[in-house]
Parts: C-alpha cells; sequence; structure tokens
C-alpha cells in the first residue's frame, strides 16, 4: 500500500503544527511549506522553503499529495483581509492540478448572532463583522471549487488553546506566557457557554477524518465540540485549578480596550469579535459522531497543565503532568 502524501501549510501554527503531528502519527508522509523552513520544529517532516501565496511553491510542492492542508495565515494578521483569499486561491489552484483534497481549520466566525446560540454545520451564516464576512467568502469559494474539481473539508471549532497555540485568546488574552499564573483574565460574560479546541485533539480529529477523506462528499463540512462550558467562567476556574488553585479570575476591561482600539490593531481584532464571548455559542458535533464514531477528548485539567507547562508558566510541570499524551512528542 503506498503510503499517503500531504502538504501542510502553516506548520509554523498551531492547527497546522498539530495536525501534521497527527498524520505523520497516522503513517503519512508530511511535506512543510514554508518561507523559512523549521525542521527541528517538526524533524520527521520533508521540509520545502516557498511562499503560499505564490501558486507556483504550492503546486510544485503539492505534486503527490492526496491532502493540502491549509492552515497559513499572514504574519500576525497583518493585511489579512487583503491575502487571505489569495492564498486560498493558489491552494485551489494546486488541488485542481494534483486532485489533492483541501483541509480547511474552520472558525465560527462566519455566524452572526441569528444563528447562536447552538451551532450546527448548515446553520444560517449571517455574519455581521469583516473576519466573519471573509470567512463565509473563503467557504463559499470552496464550495464553488468543487465544482473545478477541488474537494474541500472544514472543521469548525470554537477557540483553539494548547501547547502550540502562540496565537489565541488563551496566551494573549487571558494569561500571561513566561509567567506564573497570578492573573487569570476571562473575556466574557461569565454565565453564557463558550467553546475551546484542545489543538492536540482537534488535530487528530483533523487526521482521523482525511485517513477517510474518500468517503466524503466534494465539499464537507464537520464541528469540532471541543471543551464546551455551559458557563464560560468555568474554564477559567479550570486554568486556577491546572495552577495549583493558583490566580486571581478577573474580567477583560473592555472599555479601555475599546477606547484603545484605533490606534492598536490587536485590540480591534479583539472588540470585533466580543459578542462570541457575551453570548453563548456551542457546536453541534452530531455529524463528526456519526461519522467517526467519537471525538478525541483530553481531559481539561491534563490540557491545561500540558499547555501552561509549554507556555513556561510552571515548566517543571513538564516532569510530572498527569496526561497520557506527552508534549512534545
Amino acid at each position: 500500500m503506498d503510503t499517503k502524501q500531504a502538504l501542510v501549510l502553516g506548520v509554523t501554527g498551531g492547527a497546522g503544527y498539530e495536525i501534521a503531528r497527527a498524520l505523520i502519527r497516522r503513517g503519512w508522509q508530511v511535506r512543510a511549506l514554508a518561507r523559512q523552513p523549521d525542521p527541528a520544529r517538526l524533524p520527521q517532516a520533508e521540509w520545502i522553503a516557498g511562499d503560499a501565496m505564490n501558486a507556483g511553491d504550492v503546486a510544485a510542492a503539492a505534486q503527490g499529495a492526496s491532502v493540502i492542508v491549509h492552515g497559513v495565515n499572514p504574519p500576525g494578521y497583518k493585511d489579512w483581509a487583503k491575502l487571505v483569499l489569495p492564498m486560498l486561491e493558489s491552494t485551489i489552484a494546486a488541488a485542481v492540478i494534483s486532485g489533492a483534497r483541501i483541509f480547511l481549520p474552520g472558525t465560527i466566525y462566519n455566524y452572526g448572532l441569528s444563528a447562536l446560540p447552538f451551532l450546527t454545520e448548515d446553520a444560517p451564516q449571517q455574519p455581521h463583522t469583516r473576519k466573519g464576512r471573509i470567512r463565509v467568502q473563503m467557504e463559499r469559494r470552496l464550495e464553488a471549487a468543487a465544482q473545478e474539481g477541488a474537494r474541500s473539508l472544514i472543521l469548525r471549532a470554537g477557540d483553539f488553546f494548547g501547547p502550540s497555540a502562540g496565537n489565541s485568546w488563551f496566551s494573549q488574552g487571558m494569561v500571561t506566557p513566561g509567567r506564573p499564573v497570578t492573573k487569570i483574565t476571562y473575556p466574557g460574560r461569565r454565565e453564557a457557554g463558550h467553546a475551546w479546541a484542545y489543538l492536540p485533539d482537534y488535530g487528530e480529529t483533523a487526521a482521523a477524518l482525511l485517513d477517510r477523506e474518500a468517503e466524503l462528499a466534494p465539499f464537507a463540512r464537520f464541528h469540532f465540540r471541543g471543551h464546551y462550558f455551559s458557563r464560560g467562567a468555568a474554564f477559567a476556574e479550570a486554568v486556577r485549578a491546572a495552577n495549583g488553585g493558583n490566580g486571581k479570575i478577573v474580567s477583560m476591561p473592555w472599555p479601555a480596550l475599546i477606547l484603545l482600539s484605533p490606534f492598536v490593531r490587536i485590540f480591534r481584532e479583539l472588540a470585533e469579535m466580543r459578542y462570541l464571548w457575551d453570548e453563548t455559542a456551542e457546536l453541534d458535533n452530531t455529524r463528526l459522531v456519526s461519522f467517526l464514531g467519537h471525538e478525541p477528548h483530553t481531559d481539561i485539567k491534563d490540557a491545561l497543565t500540558w499547555t501552561l507547562a509549554a507556555m513556561g508558566c510552571f515548566p517543571e510541570a513538564a516532569d510530572h503532568a498527569p496526561g497520557a499524551r506527552p508534549w512534545p512528542a
């Protein structure tokens, strides 16, 4: 039996990295396309120098691949609105040539207030934010690309956290990397439900779906439930428990962020998605469980212990964390 091959764009990011690791564990040969290859990050992959914005680079790297993981974003999300669709076009062009299926890590930004609180894959997408509208454009483009011969798979999830999640609400808004956790800033209304996605679980789910991608529709969509908290502040309490019971839970200073948002890009990005913190958003994974039989799910205390250890919040935890899944592998 021939070894399956996957091209991963964005392996230096959290989702791309964890999907690549999960595919390798399942026996896939993984190629990683990056402007600056970093073999030490994932030695088992074949690293290729190239730019995801360059259709020729992507097409050349995708030769022989049955899957292209489109996990790439512009650095620091700078010019995201201008670059994200052209980057996707490069991937679609490569998929048409190679016959590969595109995997897109999805978000719930597609959904506006009218779709909340319980989100199914086919719920109406009526976003009222800039990022949400662009996400809808991306998914519609992939749906149209299926008619051109480019099949795709989208796995939507809530907010990412995990050892490899560099750009996330958790690592940029709730706790401070590299320091002991003395304060846990919760961004949302404490009684509103919120969904979190532990990246190693998400990567394993993506790989399980891609192992069976031949069984999927040309344009397939699934929801990853992850760690859902019907009372959102319970996640902050779980962080405190993983931190040995230490850390004061405080609310995010939204008035100050909104006041400074015209001058600080990251504050603008945060403020735009505030509605997903103030309102309940729960993903329905019935379709996923029906197809796979289960959804990978690491115990929340283990997941947070590994995450905080990898962030340098208590490095000694790496030696005695209780989780069965070591990180890094």
